[in-house]
């Protein structure tokens, strides 16, 4: 039987939780590491059903404290697709299919959550295709904002691990 608690699964799990928990500090309006969590674990933890649990559990853990709101199904909805983009990016991890990951899954974040917000919030828009166009159109300086984070938070956590492994052989695959 493998030994699932491996020094590798530690190392991605602490960068995980402490990035969740970096969204307690004071930081700029949605440059947080959300998307990148979800994308870093289901690239890097090698146990899928783990890859889906650590990253959503530690955005979880971390709403505990910032507290609950009305769409976040469509948050945790986009970032469980987010791992499963990181899965596929685990096949072959290079800088261009990282960018690419990353702004793909800004992408689902804009379109699943916006849509929510529409759908959710009824004195917002109305509810037409005229009022959907206005949710995105609304959204989109939030927009940039994520894809700015994500981008930076994937630079920051791709590039930490790569590092670390080249430091550490035991953080390299098994």
């Amino acid at each position: 039987m493998k030994k699932i608690l491996t020094p590798r699964l530690i190392f991605i799990a602490s960068v995980i939780f402490v990035a969740a928990f970096s969204r307690l500090l004071p930081h700029i309006p949605n440059v947080t590491p959300i998307a990148a969590i979800a994308l870093f674990g289901g690239t890097f933890i090698n146990r899928k059903f783990l890859a889906f649990l650590l990253p959503l559990a530690a955005l979880f853990i971390s709403d505990l404290f910032i507290g609950f709101y009305s769409e976040m199904y469509a948050v945790y909805l986009s970032l469980a697709v987010t791992v499963g983009i990181g899965l596929l990016l685990n096949r072959k991890t290079t800088v261009i299919n990282t960018i690419t990951a990353s702004v793909a899954s800004s992408v689902l974040f804009f379109i699943v959550t916006n849509f929510a917000v529409w759908l959710s919030v009824k004195y917002a828009y109305p509810h037409t295709i005229a009022g959907l166009g206005l949710c995105y159109e609304m959204a989109l300086p939030f927009f940039r904002s994520e894809l700015l984070g994500t981008l930076a938070y994937n630079s920051l956590f791709f590039g930490a691990f790569y590092f670390a492994k080249a430091k550490f052989p035991v953080l390299a695959k098994a």
